[in-house]
C-alpha cells in the first residue's frame, strides 16, 4: 500500500514539476518575442518617421510604405493587448441585451479583452504579429536605399498640428503633392484630382497640409476655395492668368453639362467630396480615404490622451484608452474632444466613468436605432447622446455636425460638448441647441457644431440606473 502511494505521489509530483517547468518555458519565450517585437517596431518605425519627411515620387515606394505602416501599427496594437490587460471586466448578468442582433453588435464594438487568452495563445499571436514584421523588415533594404535619395521636406510646428488631423495618410499626403507638382496637362484642361472620403475622415485636413508644403505653395501663384453652391457663379474672369490651384468642396452632386461649362481655367483642380460619383469629373487616379484601422485609431487614440505622458506608467489608464478608442469608433471629432478631458485628468477613476457612460450611451443608440452612432452619422441621421451627459434628464438627439469657421449662430444657445460630458455644466439649455463638438486651436480656430433637440419624453427607468451608475 505505502508503495503505491509512494509512486502515485512520485507521479503528482514529476507532473507538477513538468507543468512548471513548462509554464516557465513559455513564460520566458513570451518574453523573447516581446523584446523581438518591441526591436522590430523601432526599426520600421524609425523607417516611417523618416519617409515622412521625405517627397517620394516613386509609386512602388508608396505601395511599400503603405505595407510598412500597416504592418508597425497593426503590431503596436497586437503589443497593447498583451501589455495592458483590462480594467475591469463586465459580468454577464449586468449586460442588458434586447436582441442577437443588438448582442452581436456589441460585441464588435468591444475589444477582445474579455476572453481568456492563455499563455499559448498570446505566444502565437506575439509570434504572428513578429513573422510579418520580420517579412516586412527584410523587404525594406532596397526602399531605404532609395529614401536615401528623395528629397526633405521643410516642416514647421503648423505641420505637426495638422499630422495630427490626417494622421496615417502619409501614402495619401505623398499622391497628393505628387498630383500637384506634375505638370502634364495641357493649359486649356487642368488636371482634376479627386480626394473622396466618408464623414470627417480628414480630407480637409489632407488637402489643407498639401496646400502647406513649401514647394506646393511655391508651384502655384494662387489658391481659390469654392463650393458647389457658388460654383456656378464663378465666371472666367475671377481667374488671374497665373498659375492656380482650384479647391472645390462638393455637397452633392452636380450635372455633366454643368461641370464642363463651368469648368475653370485653374492649372490644378482638387474635387472635395463624400459623394463617390463625384470621381467621374476627375482626370486622374482618385485619392480615397477611408476610416483608420482599429489599430491605427488606437495608437493616436492613446497618443491625444496622454500627450507627454508614458502610457507604460500607467497600464490601467491604458487599458481604458483602448476600450474607449473601440467605443469611439473613428469618429475623429469625438476623439479629440474625449482626449482633451482626459489628458487634463489622469485619474482612474475619472477614466472608468467616462468609459461606462460610452458603454452605456453605446447600447442605448444600438437599441433604439440598432446601430453604431458613427453609422448614423454618416448616413446623416440623429445619434442619442442623453447617456454621456449627467445633467440629462431627458432625451437628447444630436444631428451630424457641420463646419463653422466664424461663429455658431446667434438665435441658438451654445455650449462646448466636453463640458457636458466632464459634467461642469449642470444646466442645459431648452428644446434646441448648438453643441460644439470640437474646436481647432490654430487659425482660422474652425467650429465643428452640431444641433441638439431635446426630447420631452424622459428616459426609461433603466437608463435612469445607467446614468446614477457612471
Amino acid at each position: 500500500m505505502e508503495a503505491i502511494i509512494s509512486a502515485i505521489s512520485g507521479e503528482i509530483l514529476s507532473r507538477f514539476i513538468s507543468f512548471l517547468v513548462k509554464k516557465h518555458t513559455e513564460r520566458a519565450c513570451v518574453e523573447e518575442k516581446l523584446e523581438r517585437l518591441q526591436h522590430l517596431l523601432l526599426r520600421i518605425h524609425t523607417v516611417v518617421e523618416e519617409a515622412e519627411g521625405r517627397y517620394i515620387t516613386n509609386s512602388k515606394m508608396l505601395v511599400q510604405l503603405r505595407m510598412l505602416v500597416d504592418a508597425m501599427y497593426q503590431a503596436y496594437y497586437v503589443l497593447d493587448t498583451f501589455r495592458f490587460k483590462p480594467f475591469e471586466e463586465i459580468p454577464n448578468q449586468q449586460q442588458v441585451v434586447t436582441s442577437s442582433a443588438l448582442s452581436a453588435s456589441l460585441k464588435r464594438t468591444r475589444p477582445v479583452f474579455g476572453s481568456i487568452r492563455t499563455t499559448t495563445s498570446v505566444n502565437n499571436e506575439l509570434q504572428a504579429a513578429t513573422d510579418k514584421l520580420e517579412t516586412v523588415v527584410a523587404n525594406m533594404t532596397e526602399f531605404v536605399i532609395l529614401l536615401g535619395g528623395c528629397k526633405q521636406m521643410h516642416k514647421r510646428p503648423y505641420d505637426t498640428y495638422l499630422y495630427i488631423d490626417m494622421f496615417n495618410r502619409l501614402v495619401e499626403k505623398q499622391e497628393l503633392i505628387n498630383g500637384l507638382l506634375q505638370d502634364n496637362s495641357p493649359a486649356s484642361s487642368p488636371a482634376v484630382i479627386p480626394v473622396i472620403g466618408g464623414y470627417r475622415v480628414g480630407k480637409k485636413s489632407l488637402v489643407g497640409y498639401a496646400c502647406n508644403d513649401n514647394v506646393v505653395r511655391s508651384h502655384f501663384s494662387s489658391v481659390l476655395h469654392l463650393k458647389s453652391s457658388n460654383f456656378g457663379n464663378v465666371s472666367h474672369e475671377t481667374f488671374m492668368p497665373v498659375r492656380t490651384l482650384v479647391i472645390i468642396e462638393f455637397v452633392s452632386n452636380m450635372d455633366d453639362s454643368e461641370w464642363l461649362h463651368h469648368v475653370c481655367a485653374g492649372s490644378k483642380i482638387i474635387i472635395i467630396s463624400r459623394i463617390q460619383e463625384i470621381v467621374r469629373f476627375g482626370t486622374v487616379k482618385p485619392i480615397l480615404l477611408g476610416s483608420l484601422s482599429n489599430a491605427e485609431f488606437s495608437y493616436l487614440f492613446k497618443v491625444l490622451a496622454f500627450g507627454s505622458t508614458d502610457p507604460e506608467n500607467y497600464p490601467q489608464l491604458a487599458s481604458i484608452a483602448m476600450e474607449l478608442s473601440m467605443n469611439v469608433d473613428g469618429l475623429l471629432l469625438v476623439a479629440n474632444m474625449l482626449a482633451g478631458l482626459l489628458r487634463k485628468n489622469q485619474n482612474v477613476q475619472f477614466w472608468f466613468h467616462i468609459l461606462k457612460r460610452f458603454r452605456n450611451s453605446l447600447e442605448r443608440n444600438f437599441s433604439m436605432f440598432g446601430e453604431h452612432p458613427k453609422k448614423l452619422l454618416e448616413r446623416d441621421r440623429p445619434t442619442d447622446i442623453s447617456l454621456l451627459i449627467p445633467s440629462s434628464s431627458g432625451s437628447l438627439h444630436l444631428l451630424p455636425s457641420r463646419e463653422d469657421s466664424s461663429s455658431c449662430k446667434e438665435e441658438l444657445p451654445n455650449v462646448k460638448f466636453g463640458d457636458l460630458v466632464e459634467g461642469s455644466l449642470t444646466i442645459l439649455p431648452k428644446e434646441e441647441f448648438q453643441i460644439i463638438i470640437w474646436e481647432s486651436r490654430i487659425p482660422p480656430f474652425t467650429k465643428f457644431v452640431a444641433n441638439c433637440i431635446e426630447n420631452r419624453q424622459p428616459c426609461n427607468l433603466s437608463d435612469q440606473k445607467k446614468r446614477k451608475c457612471s
